[in-house]
């Protein structure tokens, strides 16, 4: 393997589908049943994690570079959006948010934020929602915090900024 032909270098932040943004710290050579392979070695600083992902294989399990900054703009314009929520039993729906927020694609994480949105007026959210919503938002978050060299919370911020801005036009405030 030519180390020409590496998708990532060391200290890239990549996405890695079911995990998130990390960073690649280190190139490893490691000889694992008697064959030698080359290894990112990823860290997920949130998740105190390292994971170790075959350079072969980093494609193959969907590990990508940041979003483009046209990605980015195509996820916030999705957050502005009207909500869609299916009448489907939550089961099923639950099973859908998961599958988009563990496909890394920005786009589609911003649709399960924008989906399970509640602003403060409105309803409670059911506990699985909640954390459906916090997982879909710390995710979009981090990669948002990566690509403008900020922190998470500032990029939540912005986030539930343009939410709180954009939710109040499709739905109704019931008066007291």
């Amino acid at each position: 393997m030519a180390a020409n032909m590496l998708l990532f270098d060391v200290g890239d932040y990549v996405v890695y589908p079911k995990h998130g943004v990390g960073r690649v710290v280190e190139l490893q050579n490691e000889e694992i049943a008697g064959m030698q392979l080359e290894l990112y070695v990823l860290r997920f600083e949130k998740e105190r994690m390292t994971l170790r992902v075959p350079t072969n294989k980093a494609e193959g399990v969907g590990m990508r570079k940041l979003s483009s900054d046209k990605t980015l703009k195509e996820a916030i314009e999705t957050l502005k959006a009207k909500p869609k929520v299916k009448r489907s039993m939550w089961s099923r729906r639950a099973q859908e948010y998961e599958a988009k927020i563990n496909s890394g694609d920005l786009v589609s994480i911003a649709e399960v934020t924008r989906d399970l949105f509640r602003a403060d007026d409105q309803p409670e959210q059911s506990y699985s929602e909640r954390q459906i919503f916090e997982a879909a938002s710390s995710r979009l978050a981090r990669e948002l915090a990566a690509m403008e060299d900020t922190d998470e919370p500032a990029a939540l911020e912005k986030i539930l900024e343009i939410l709180n801005i954009a939710a109040p036009q499709y739905y109704e405030v019931k008066e007291d």
